[in-house]
């Protein structure tokens, strides 16, 4: 593929950027295909619970080591590909999760299914903060960049969507050994991967030819930036650790209040991920034509009303209720990494590790937790705890105003 996504006027030395959407939807491709392996592992806790014996908790511990695994390991990568870009660490990513999918459907016990999701999460930790970075240069700057977020991560919510299905219809009806169906879209994944490898490749060249960098587009002071990071952080404690609780958990809760089996319960589960793509699309968009700290703001608080009436809604209104906390709290997700990005400008792997790493550990956090509250409680009690988080959403008010700090500090680059 030809790289269109930069040029450069020599006259006035400024990049002029496109938008390179084949790219973007490779990389949403491929983010589907890792999203469809990883939501199925947790669907399949149904199957793992019967066939290996295993209690709330040590469900909850499949999940803690799968996205803590990708916790620990984004961040690291991110940063250390900020400095040594690695084109060709994609396809080799998708390779993990495809080895650790063959363990996972054989795994005989406990130790081993922990061992396979292990390998899996490397995988998902090569994947996102690399993907996001190539989102990132392939979106044509700022005007766009919440646009192809949304592209790349509505991949994402669309694969954990389908995920329900493929798990109802095609895995779980052959049970664990079922989850070998998988690596046909790992193998897949890996060959699109390898297409968006040699264009990264390219742009990288190019990149160096020309010596386009990156530019400061603020002038808050550290502090400041420190505050808001951390904030932000608060944020996707919200988010993830009351995702974690309806993607672990829904389906028991369905079952144990009102008696659905689990192909009914994935139905509804299902639902829920297809609201959370819509949602995630909408968001990056919206966010580029609007306040980013607003649409922040009304993606985590704007749930919060949604997930406190859940746990005490009746059938119906549960599944509508699930569909619209899913709807709205999904658009909040890449709205915070751009706005994260635009924070710290020349970070882009790092912060982006940083997030998905934050998600995916504060996800498997709150999921053990949920459990071993399930176990001593109620799954019922569980939900009710986890139906207050959204309510964090207040601390994005606190956000500092990045869209008139940039244009503050353009004033004042125009002016000198």
């Amino acid at each position: 593929m030809e790289n269109k996504s930069e040029v450069v006027d020599a006259e006035v030395g400024k990049t002029i950027q496109t938008t390179v959407y084949p790219i973007l939807f490779a990389i949403s491709g491929a983010h589907l295909l890792n999203d469809l392996i990883q939501q199925s592992i947790p669907l399949m806790y149904p199957v793992f619970k019967e066939s290996l014996n295993l209690s709330f908790t040590e469900i909850g511990l499949i999940t803690f080591v799968l996205n803590f695994t990708a916790s620990l390991l984004q961040p690291v990568i991110g940063l250390y590909t900020d400095v040594h870009p690695k084109p060709y660490s994609l396809p080799i990513g998708m390779c993990f999760t495809l080895v650790g999918i063959i363990f996972l459907a054989n795994a005989p016990n406990l130790y081993y299914v922990l061992g396979s999701v292990c390998v899996v999460g490397i995988g998902s930790a090569i994947l996102h903060p690399e993907s996001s970075r190539v989102a990132y240069m392939a979106s044509g700057g700022s005007k766009k960049r919440g646009l192809a977020q949304s592209i790349f991560q509505i991949g994402g919510n669309t694969g954990s969507a389908l995920a329900a299905v493929v798990v109802a219809w095609l895995i779980a009806p052959k049970g664990q050994f079922g989850l070998i169906y998988l690596t046909v879209f790992a193998v897949a994944a890996i060959v699109i991967q390898s297409r968006v490898s040699i264009w990264y490749k390219k742009y990288l060249s190019n990149r160096t030819k020309k010596k386009v960098a990156l530019e400061q587009t603020h002038n808050l002071p550290r502090k400041k930036v420190v505050t808001a990071l951390s904030l932000l952080i608060v944020l996707i404690f919200s988010k993830y650790v009351y995702i974690a609780s309806i993607t672990s958990y829904y389906t028991f809760y369905l079952n144990k209040t009102f008696g659905l089996t689990v192909e009914q319960s994935q139905f509804y589960l299902f639902m829920f991920l297809v609201s959370m793509a819509i949602g995630t699309f909408l968001g990056g968009p919206i966010s580029d034509r609007f306040n980013r700290k607003h649409v922040i703001w009304f993606s985590i608080l704007g749930a919060a009303p949604f997930a406190l009436m859940l746990p005490y809604a009746n059938l119906f209104w549960s599944g509508i209720l699930c569909v619209l906390v899913g709807l709205v709290l999904s658009s909040a997700f890449s709205v915070i990494l751009v706005y994260a990005q635009e924070l710290m400008p020349g970070k882009i792997g790092m912060v982006s590790g940083l997030f998905f790493g934050l998600a995916f550990g504060m996800g498997g956090i709150g999921s053990a937790v949920l459990g071993y509250v399930a176990d001593h409680t109620s799954i019922q009690y569980a939900f009710r705890i986890a139906s207050v988080l959204p309510l964090l959403g207040m601390v994005a008010g606190f956000l500092p105003d990045l869209k008139k700090e940039m244009a503050s500090f353009n004033k004042e680059v125009d002016t000198k």
